[in-house]
């Protein structure tokens, strides 16, 4: 598991430390682990060129100081002084002491940018907001030839949250320091961040809000069946999907829950006689939720067009968990977290930002707020709708985010733009619906499902990938699980 933690918390975390430590001890271990990376990235660190872009403060004192080590290595290195009169005196004395070039000119400091082989961006640590200063936009906008290693975070991202205010400095690198910050894992941010490494500097930290699974998380979270078990004991989840109008809708998710887990699949809808011709391993009951029997959790909205509401209605009064996406958000949104009110099972969001718009829209009374301001700030739009539902949020795009209504945060870190085909959030709809009736609560089914369902989009694609489909992403579901469990 990949953990974030915010700034302050971060903050306090080296407040304590340091007072254990002797003076600059800190900054010591993470230029030192800085140094070693950069190193590693070089092959052959002699006779390298290196350009240190340094900002005030600590974090151009890191950059510096992971400079002298390269630098008394054989690399020929330069430091560009954005802030000259606030540069690391002990980084600079360090650097200068070991033959290291200094310089405050932006002509000469563009020049070696251009043609280093590697480039220390220290210009703007953690505490930094609102985007690259001005003296700083021009290396955002030029052109280089070597690799970029972000100090911490690239500069102009906003740590907490992943926001890109402003240009930002794109790193192919990122060397993170005692813990991962969520800025770094969330979008636009982590297309800023490239590869991320974590060096641990024995900051104690609290427990992360912020966290992100990697194989073997997922790979305990499966639902595996038992000695014991029957489809029943593995639960059934319930489909309430489809409509004239949308009738592949019903089949896609049907696709996704045979896929993830449960038992069974019963499905309600008009689209019956498709969904069986195509999975004849799916029970079928006429009319809605309300008389379909026995299920352990319910998949309603995907494609239900003008049906949408009676079919969210019924599941909603029953006492198992009910997972809202596509036409089942536009209705909600409609009816406002009213209509969750009184619940006691949990119940699982999955919009994409135009849904959240409007979900946020009828909670909140006012105009949708506009998509792309949604995009930007997904950590705070995906908290904010769990928070205004009293539920849980799997907020799907470039990063998908999911919030439980309690404040902790998960942060998918397998998606890849060849998701963003018709059909393939119905998919995701019924795996993490499967999930939730297989027994996983709502955080950990819709973190596993979106880790899966990312996974399967890179296998339908393909390496170095091709266009691929909703069923392509689907029918890659069971050796993606398979993979998972392998490690």
């Amino acid at each position: 598991m990949r953990h974030a933690h915010p700034v302050e918390t971060v903050r306090a975390a080296e407040a304590v430390l340091m007072a254990r430590l002797p003076e600059g001890t800190l900054m010591q271990r993470a230029a030192a682990g800085l140094a070693a990376t950069c190193a590693r990235l070089l092959g052959r660190v002699y006779g390298s060129r290196v350009v240190v872009l340094a900002g005030s403060g600590d974090n151009g004192g890191d950059a510096l100081y992971a400079g002298a080590a390269l630098a008394r290595r054989g690399a020929r290195v330069t430091a560009v002084l954005l802030v000259p009169e606030k540069a690391h005196p002990g980084g600079l004395a360090a650097l200068r002491a070991v033959g290291g070039r200094v310089t405050a000119e932006q002509e000469v400091g563009l020049a070696d940018f251009s043609r280093a082989d590697l480039v220390l961006d220290g210009i703007v640590g953690i505490g930094g907001r609102g985007g690259l200063r001005p003296e700083a936009v021009p290396y955002a906008r030029a052109e280089r030839r070597g690799v970029v290693v972000a100090v911490d975070l690239p500069s102009g991202v906003d740590a907490d949250t992943g926001e890109v205010p402003g240009e930002a400095l794109r790193a192919d690198v990122t060397v993170c320091f005692g813990t991962y910050k969520p800025g770094l894992l969330v979008d636009p941010g982590a297309s800023y961040a490239g590869a991320v490494q974590l060096v641990g500097i024995g900051l104690e930290l609290p427990e992360a809000e912020v966290t992100a699974l990697q194989h073997a998380d997922a790979a305990a979270l499966l639902p595996l069946p038992g000695a014991e078990s029957d489809k029943y004991r593995r639960g059934v989840v319930g489909v309430a999907a489809g409509s004239a109008t949308y009738p592949g809708a019903a089949l896609l998710a049907v696709a996704g829950a045979l896929r993830g887990g449960a038992g069974a699949v019963r499905y309600v809808g008009t689209a019956a006689d498709e969904v069986v011709r195509r999975f004849p391993e799916t029970l079928v009951t006429e009319g809605g939720p309300a008389g379909a029997g026995r299920v352990q959790a319910w998949v309603v909205g995907p494609g239900g067009g003008e049906g949408a509401r009676q079919a969210l209605t019924e599941a909603l009064a029953g006492d198992v968990p009910v997972l809202v996406d596509a036409d089942g958000l536009t209705e909600l949104g409609r009816l406002g977290p009213d209509a969750l009110a009184g619940r006691t099972a949990p119940t699982l969001l999955t919009p994409h930002t135009g849904e959240a718009a409007r979900l946020l829209a009828g909670a909140e009374g006012t105009a949708p707020p506009a998509a792309d301001d949604l995009a930007a700030t997904r950590l705070a739009t995906a908290r904010r709708l769990a928070a205004a539902y009293r539920a849980t949020v799997l907020l799907k795009g470039s990063t998908t985010v999911i919030a439980d209504p309690g404040g902790a945060v998960r942060v998918n870190p397998t998606g890849t733009s060849w998701l963003a085909t018709a059909g393939s959030g119905d998919v995701l709809a019924g795996l993490a619906g499967s999930l939730l009736a297989a027994g996983l609560p709502p955080l950990d089914a819709a973190s596993v499902a979106a880790y899966l369902h990312g996974l399967a989009g890179r296998t339908a694609a393909g390496d170095p990938g091709a266009p691929t489909t909703a069923l392509g992403v689907a029918a890659a579901l069971p050796a993606v699980w398979r993979a998972v469990r392998r490690g």
